[in-house]
C-alpha cells in the first residue's frame, strides 16, 4: 500500500484552511464547494445540516438529514434469485431551513461573485458552531457587515438554531431578510424546478446515493402564525412521516416589517427595513424537526410546537450554554492531547469532533457510514461502526456506546427473518441497512459478509468487559451472541484433516477484503466466529449462574438446549484457520495463494480504486487486497497470535493492499506500529488522519469518513499508545513516533477515568475520577490512583526496515506446482500486459 505513505505530512491547503488547533476555519471562500459542505456540516447525530451558506447559493450538494429517515424502492435485479435484496433504502434530504437570504438595495449576496473586503467561516469544536464574519461592499458601493451562526444542538437533538447580523458600515440601503424552509428533495433549486420521473442511482460509483425522480415527500399540512411557520410531509414509498418548523425573533434599531407565508413546499418569513450608516438587524431563528416511521404528522407538530417553545421561555444564549457544557464534558473523556504537532492535533479533534456528530444524539439509531453529514452510502449502517467506531464510545463515552448496540438489539426480529431467508437458523445481519432489511443488491461482496455477526458480537463482548455493565448483557446482550451464535453453528461444517483430527470450516462468505468474494475459510471470518461462539457460550454460563429465573427466560423465549453450548465450543475449539509453513502466513482464504500478484507498484495512479477500473471478476483472480483482512483479525485477536506470526502476515499482506477502501489505513497503521514498522505506521496513520481534510480518496463531498475518523482514535490509542484489551484487562506496549515528544489521552474502565501520558521515557497513569483500576506494561502490573504511577520505558518497541514492504513477497519464487510467483497488472485488451519472463526462459512453467 506504498501510494498511501507517499501522502504528504499535511495534505492540506493551508492557505485556504490554516492551523488552529481547536477550530477549523476557513480563510476565504472555497470553489471546492462539496468538500467545504462536509468539512463545515453541524450534526448531533440525529440531524445534520450541511455547511452550505446561508444564502443557499452557491452550493454543491445541499442536505439535511434526519437518522433513519428514509425511502424505500424496489430493487429490480436484471436476473432475480431467491434471497436477493429487494427493497433498497435511501437517506433522503429533508426541507432545508439553513436559508436566510441577504438582499441589499434589492442585490443578493452571492458568495461566488460578492467583493469581499473580509471573509472568515470556522467551527469551535468546544461550542459547535459555525460562525461566519465578512464585509461586504456592495456594487453600488455600501459597506455591510454580515455575521452568521449555525447550531445542531446537542441537549435537544430536535433543535438548530441559525442567526443573521446585518451592520450597515458605510451607506443607507433597503435591507430585505428572507428566511425559508424549502423542500429541496423534490424541488432541487431555490425557484421551484422539481423532478419527474424514476430513481436515478449513480451505478458508475456504488458509493453514492440513489436520487429519486419521483415525487418523495408528500406534503400533508402547512401552517403559520406571525412568527411560526410548521410543514408536515408524509414519504410516498416507506410512510414515514415528519414535521419541520421555524420560529424568528428580529431585533434591530430601525423600524422592521415581517411578512410570513407557506405553501406545501416552502415556508418564508421576509424581515424589511431601511438602516442607516451605523445601524443593526439581527434575526434569530430556531428551527425543529420531529420524524417517526408512523405517527401522524399533525402529533409531530405538537413535538414541534413544544421543542420551539422552550426555545422562547429559555432563550438563544441558554441553548449556547448547555452547548458549550455539554461539549466541555465530551472532551474532559475524550480529548487526545499532541504537543508540538499542530496540525496532526486540529485533524485529530477534528475526527473526533465528527464522531459526536455522528454519535452523540443517534439515541438508538444506528450510525451510518457518512453520519448525517451527507448522502454518501445511502445513509446505511455497516459493520464499520461495530469495529471502528463502538470502540472508541466503549472507553469515551458508555452510555452512547450503550445506545449504539441497542440498535443492534432492535435488529434482531429482523435478523432473524434474513437468516431464515438464507436457510440458516439463528440470526443474520444485513451487510448495509436503514430499516433492518438487506438492501445490498451485489451479495458477493455485500450478503456473502456474514462476518458482520461477529463483529457485532464482538462491541458487544467488548463493550460489557469494559465497562462492566452485565445488566445490559443479561437483559439483551445475551440474546444477540446467541442467535448469531447458532448461525455460525449452522453455517458451518466438519471435516477430517489429513493427520486425522477433525476441523471446522466456514465456506461461501466474503471477509472484510472486497476484492476477495465467496471463499472459503476467509481468516477474518473464521477468527471473528471463533470469538462469537466463545463468548456466546460463555455469557448463557454467566448467566446461568447469577440469574436462574433469567436463564430460565431465555432458555424458553430462544428454544435454547444446554447441548448447544457444547457444540459452539467445540466449533470454536476446531475452527479452521490456514496457514502456509512455507510462507509462515495466515491465507486469507484457503485458496488465496493460488492467485497470480496483482503489481500495484505499476499501476497507474488513474486507476485506483480498482473497482470504478475494473470488473470485479478481473479483480478477483488476482492477490490484491481493497482493505485490511488478515491484519485487522490480528489487531482484534492480537492475543490468539504470536509476534513472529503478526510480523509475518503483516509484510505478506501489506504490499498487495491497495487501501481503496478509507477504512484499510487505520489499521495498517496500528499494527504496522505493533510489529515495528515504525515509519510506515506514521504513514498509514496520516493518511487515514488526513482522509477528509486533505480529501484523499476524492468523495468527501458525498459526506465524513465517520469510521475511519472512529480508526484515528484507534490508531493513536491502540498503535502509538500500544494498548490491547483482552477480557476487560488493559496492558500498554507504547510506539510513540519519533518526532513526536509526548501523547495523552483518556480511558474509561469500569465507570473510572484515568489519563494515560506517554513520552519517551516513560508512561504515566492518573486517575481522574472513579476507583482505582489495574492495567499492565509491558507485563508489569500497575494500579492507577489519584497522585499518578509511572512507569520507565526502555525504548518505544522494535524499529524494522520499511524496505520490505516495497514488493509483496516470494515474487520469483516457486510454487509446489512449479510454477514462479510473478505480478501483473491486468490490461486493456488492445494493450495486454507482456507474458512474464524469468532469469532463465527455460524456468518459465506453462500457466504461470
Amino acid at each position: 500500500m506504498t501510494r498511501l505513505r507517499s501522502v504528504p505530512a499535511d495534505p492540506v491547503d493551508r492557505t485556504r484552511l490554516p492551523i488552529d488547533e481547536w477550530r477549523l476555519v476557513e480563510s476565504r471562500p472555497s470553489e471546492d464547494l462539496g468538500l467545504m459542505e462536509t468539512l463545515f456540516a453541524t450534526a448531533n447525530g440525529y440531524l445534520g445540516m450541511r455547511g452550505t451558506p446561508s444564502e443557499g447559493r452557491d452550493a454543491a450538494k445541499h442536505g439535511t438529514f434526519l437518522n433513519g429517515f428514509h425511502e424505500t424502492w424496489p430493487i429490480h435485479h436484471a436476473e432475480s434469485a431467491f434471497g436477493f435484496a429487494r427493497v433498497g433504502q435511501t437517506m433522503i434530504s429533508v426541507p432545508d431551513s439553513s436559508v436566510i437570504k441577504l438582499y441589499v438595495d434589492d442585490e443578493p449576496l452571492l458568495l461566488s461573485i460578492a467583493d469581499l473586503e473580509e471573509y472568515e467561516r470556522w467551527i469551535d469544536f468546544r461550542e459547535g458552531v459555525l460562525h461566519r464574519e465578512l464585509i461586504w461592499r456592495t456594487p453600488a458601493g455600501k459597506r455591510v457587515q454580515v455575521s452568521t451562526s449555525r447550531l445542531v444542538s446537542f441537549t435537544q437533538r430536535h433543535l438548530a438554531l441559525m442567526t443573521m447580523e446585518v451592520t450597515m458600515l458605510e451607506g443607507d440601503a433597503p435591507i430585505a431578510i428572507s428566511s425559508q424552509i424549502i423542500n429541496r428533495q423534490d424541488f432541487q433549486d431555490d425557484f421551484g424546478k422539481g423532478v419527474d420521473g424514476g430513481p436515478i442511482m449513480d451505478k458508475a460509483d456504488p458509493r453514492r446515493t440513489t436520487d429519486f425522480a419521483q415525487r418523495v415527500l408528500l406534503p400533508q399540512q402547512d401552517w403559520h402564525s406571525d412568527r411560526r411557520m410548521l410543514l408536515g410531509y408524509r414519504v410516498a414509498d416507506s410512510g414515514m412521516t415528519l414535521a419541520v418548523g421555524a420560529d424568528h425573533e428580529v431585533s434591530s434599531d430601525a423600524e422592521v416589517e415581517q411578512l410570513v407565508d407557506t405553501s406545501p413546499d416552502l415556508g418564508r418569513q421576509v424581515i424589511r427595513a431601511h438602516l442607516h450608516q451605523g445601524s443593526h438587524l439581527t434575526v434569530r431563528k430556531s428551527v425543529t424537526y420531529h420524524s417517526s416511521r408512523s405517527v401522524p404528522h399533525r402529533e409531530l407538530f405538537d413535538r414541534g410546537r413544544r421543542t420551539l417553545d422552550r426555545v422562547r421561555a429559555e432563550g438563544f444564549e441558554a441553548q449556547l450554554e448547555d452547548q458549550r457544557r455539554y461539549l466541555a464534558d465530551f472532551w474532559e473523556r475524550s480529548d487526545v492531547q499532541l504537543p508540538g504537532q499542530p496540525a496532526e492535533q486540529q485533524a485529530t479533534r477534528w475526527c473526533l469532533f465528527q464522531l459526536a456528530q455522528a454519535a452523540a444524539r443517534s439515541d438508538q439509531w444506528g450510525i451510518p457510514a457518512k453520519g448525517v453529514s451527507g448522502s454518501g452510502y445511502e445513509g446505511h449502517y455497516f459493520w464499520d461502526t461495530e469495529v471502528y467506531v463502538v470502540p472508541f464510545l466503549t472507553f469515551t463515552n458508555p452510555a452512547w456506546a450503550r445506545n449504539a448496540l441497542r440498535f443492534r438489539t432492535n435488529l434482531l426480529p429482523k435478523a432473524r427473518e434474513r437468516a431464515r431467508e438464507l436457510n440458516q437458523r439463528g440470526a443474520l445481519y444485513p451487510w448495509r441497512t436503514i430499516n433492518g432489511d438487506e438492501a445490498s443488491a451485489y451479495y458477493a461482496a455485500g450478503t456473502a459478509q456474514y462476518h458482520i455477526n461477529a463483529d457485532v458480537a464482538y462491541a458487544f463482548s467488548q463493550y460489557v468487559d469494559v465497562t462492566g455493565d452485565l445488566d445490559f448483557q443479561r437483559r439483551e446482550g445475551v440474546e444477540v451472541l446467541v442467535e448469531t451464535a447458532r448461525m455460525w453453528a449452522d453455517l458451518g461444517f466438519w471435516r477430517l484433516t489429513p493427520d486425522g483430527r477433525s476441523s471446522f470450516h466456514i465456506h461461501g462468505v466474503t471477509g472484510p477484503d472486497e476484492y476477495t468474494t465467496v471463499v472459503n475459510n476467509n481468516m477474518f471470518t473464521n477468527v471473528m466466529a471463533r470469538h462469537n461462539l466463545r463468548r456466546a457460550a460463555r455469557a448463557v454460563r454467566e448467566l446461568r449462574e447469577a440469574d436462574a429465573e433469567g436463564y430460565a427466560t431465555l432458555r424458553t423465549l430462544l428454544d435454547l438446549d444446554e447441548m448447544e453450548l457444547e457444540q459452539w465450543d467445540a466449533c470454536a475449539d476446531g475452527m479452521s484457520i490456514s496457514k502456509d509453513e512455507a510462507l509462515g502466513i495466515h491465507l486469507q482464504e484457503d485458496r488465496f495463494l493460488e492467485r497470480e500478484i496483482w503489481d500495484l507498484s505499476s499501476t497507474p495512479e488513474e486507476a485506483f480504486p480498482l473497482l470504478l477500473h475494473f470488473h470485479p471478476l478481473v479483480i478477483y483472480r488476482f492477490q490484491v487486497l481493497k482493505q485490511a483482512d488478515v491484519v485487522l483479525a490480528l489487531f482484534l485477536r492480537g492475543s490468539e497470535f504470536t509476534a513472529e506470526e503478526k510480523k509475518a502476515d503483516f509484510e505478506y499482506y501489506d504490499p498487495i493492499t491497495t487501501g481503496d477502501s478509507s477504512l484499510s489505513a487505520v489499521v495498517q497503521s496500528i499494527m504496522a506500529a505493533e510489529v515495528g514498522h515504525q515509519k510506515a505506521a506514521l504513514d498509514y496513520f496520516r493518511a487515514g488522519l488526513f482522509v477528509d481534510l486533505g480529501n484523499l480518496h476524492h468523495n468527501t463531498d458525498d459526506g465524513v469518513h465517520v469510521a475511519s475518523a472512529g480508526g484515528v482514535w484507534n490508531a493513536l490509542i491502540h498503535g502509538f499508545g500500544g494498548m490491547r484489551h483482552d477480557e476487560g484487562e488493559l496492558s500498554f506496549d507504547p510506539r510513540l513516533p519519533t518526532d513526536w515528544p509526548e501523547l495523552s489521552f483518556p480511558i474509561t474502565l469500569r465507570g473510572s477515568r484515568f489519563r494515560v501520558r506517554l513520552v519517551r521515557e516513560e508512561i504515566s497513569f492518573t486517575l481522574e475520577s472513579g476507583a482505582e483500576v489495574g492495567v499492565s506494561v509491558r507485563g508489569q502490573d500497575v494500579t492507577v490512583t489519584s497522585e499518578g504511577v509511572a512507569v520507565p520505558l526502555a525504548d518505544q518497541g522494535p524499529v524494522l526496515d520499511d524496505a520490505v514492504l516495497a514488493r509483496p513477497v516470494g515474487l520469483g519464487d516457486t510454487r509446489a506446482d512449479g510454477s514462479i510467483m510473478t505480478s501483473h497488472v491486468p490490461g486493456d485488451p488492445d494493450d495486454p500486459w507482456e507474458f512474464p519472463v524469468a532469469d532463465d526462459p527455460d524456468d518459465i512453467v506453462e500457466g504461470s
